[in-house]
């Protein structure tokens, strides 16, 4: 690979990728019936075997066409379904991606903490059109997109031209209706949803909308239907002053002083001298495509996602404020391998359409006030919805739904944190919600998660016990350049006097 795209595709999910680009019910609930995942009809689709990244075993690979009025010109989506080990007792699990943008596609490696879930349920993945294996719509820039936004909405207004209608086919509701067919052509009778970030709200729309489909919901850092996640500027500066205190209480991280102050410093102070002079964090030489202090703050707020990625940047910014602005381009190499990413078409056409559209300039001004991101996130939005002309869709108001529904939520969510969850979702009827301490946005692989998952599917308590949810820690804090610093054990006193004694005998001296 050349070093041209090691940078450009180091900065793809500075743009988009982590925008939105990696349980029990309680009583009275209905329950999951257990011939559910049993097809009522034989499905007229065959599929071929294929594999997932991430995930060694085969998966059933299907091309399920879609049509209707609210789908648009027909088409084939992708469906990959990982079959469960003993037939399908249970009802399937959806697996709905987040973005918009993200194709559920990227999502199988999940299947390594899951596993346990698939031993009775399918699991099933649909790529919605414009993602993944489904027709992608990345407008040919989701590898590579300019760092230079004037640029980067130049080609997304080509790509709007070059498309025709299609942006205006792209939406919420049909994705839905294209979900609701692929589970008829699979023939399953019900089914269960887990949502990742966006889509959690796919997944609550799909809840309003064919709740007689449904047996429960799983959702992972939640976007309320009516909530507007894209003003994430307050919710980013939380999680970093959650990381800071953490940081203050740790004996290793707190040698760092105040490194908030320091970051704040290098964003004010970034110029363009240092944007061109920002060493590339593969090759260590200035990069070809320089970091601009918007980009660099969208990475902080990136790197926030992931509690590993977090617990190095007190290290990196400390090292910055000194002169060595390496630790601090590793923190923004650390994303050049995600995998998947958004396709910026279908990005684009729900985004502007469905969020953008409902977020005022004053609410960006209040938002953006007194943090460290200001409307960096916001900024390709800005430039690259003025480029892409759709209509705005508005969502109906949420009408009350008893399905069972578990929310999980890190406690230093950037942008969708727990009171997302716990303010504007009063109309599900019987939810439970987990809060990750110290998580940060997606923690369904994360300590007892996993089973905690597996145990409200099943049904098999009216409330789960999440006391283990708080044994998930943060991972120990970056100390030097190799990585965090453990304390050597301490020896017994007795063992220590014992040690003593013995030197002081090998000397010849009086212990």
């Amino acid at each position: 690979m050349s070093k041209q795209k090691r940078i450009v595709n180091r900065l793809k999910p500075l743009f988009l990728a982590a925008a939105m680009g990696v349980l029990g019910s309680s009583a009275g609930a209905e329950q999951p019936e257990q011939s559910s995942g049993a097809p009522l009809l034989q499905a007229p689709l065959v599929s071929e075997p294929c594999y997932g990244s991430g995930w060694s075993d085969a998966l059933h690979c299907y091309r399920v066409p879609v049509t209707g009025p609210q789908a648009g010109q027909g088409a084939e989506l992708a469906v990959l379904v990982a079959p469960a080990l003993n037939g399908g007792q249970r009802e399937p699990l959806y697996m709905l991606a987040g973005g918009p943008g993200q194709a559920a596609s990227d999502l199988v490696r999940l299947l390594n903490p899951l596993r346990k879930i698939n031993r009775e349920r399918d699991v099933v993945f649909v790529d919605r059109r414009g993602a993944g294996l489904s027709d992608v719509f990345d407008c040919g820039i989701s590898d590579s997109p300019p760092a230079d936004l004037q640029h980067f909405s130049e080609l997304i207004a080509q790509c709007y031209t070059r498309a025709a209608e299609r942006p205006l086919t792209l939406h919420s509701r049909q994705t839905v209706e294209d979900l609701e067919q692929v589970r008829k052509a699979l023939g399953h009778d019900k089914i269960s949803l887990w949502g990742g970030s966006w889509g959690t709200r796919t997944a609550l729309l799909y809840q309003q909308w064919y709740p007689d489909s449904l047996v429960s919901l799983v959702l992972d850092g939640v976007a309320p239907i009516e909530s507007k996640v894209f003003l994430t500027a307050q919710e980013a500066e939380s999680a970093l002053r959650q990381l800071e205190q953490d940081c203050a209480e740790d004996p290793v991280c707190r040698e760092f002083g105040d490194w908030r102050a320091a970051l704040d410093q290098i964003l004010a102070t970034w110029d363009r001298a240092r944007a061109v002079s920002f060493p590339d964090p593969f090759t260590g030489f200035p990069s070809q495509e320089p970091v601009e202090g918007w980009v660099l703050a969208n990475a902080v707020r990136t790197a926030l996602y992931d509690p590993g990625a977090a617990a190095q940047l007190p290290f990196a910014v400390d090292q910055a404020a000194q002169g060595n602005l390496m630790p601090l381009a590793g923190i923004v190499g650390l994303f050049a391998a995600m995998e998947g990413g958004m396709a910026m078409g279908l990005t684009f056409s729900v985004a502007c359409a469905e969020e953008m559209q409902r977020i005022s300039e004053d609410e960006i001004a209040a938002d953006s006030a007194g943090t460290f991101l200001g409307n960096a996130f916001l900024q390709p939005f800005i430039h690259g919805c003025a480029k892409w002309p759709v209509p705005p869709r508005d969502y109906a108001p949420s009408e009350p739904r008893a399905h069972p529904v578990l929310l999980i939520s890190g406690s230093a969510d950037p942008i969708t944190p727990p009171h997302y969850a716990e303010e504007a979702l009063g109309y599900l009827e019987n939810s439970q919600h987990l809060i990750v301490p110290g998580g940060g946005h997606i923690n369904s692989a994360r300590g007892c998660i996993p089973d905690l998952i597996l145990e409200f599917l099943d049904g098999e308590s009216a409330a789960l016990d999440q006391r283990c949810v708080a044994d998930i820690q943060r991972p120990p804090f970056m100390a030097a350049p190799f990585g965090p610093e453990f304390a050597p054990p301490q020896m017994p006193q007795v063992a220590r006097d014992e040690a003593a004694q013995s030197a002081a005998t090998r000397k010849g001296e009086q212990p």
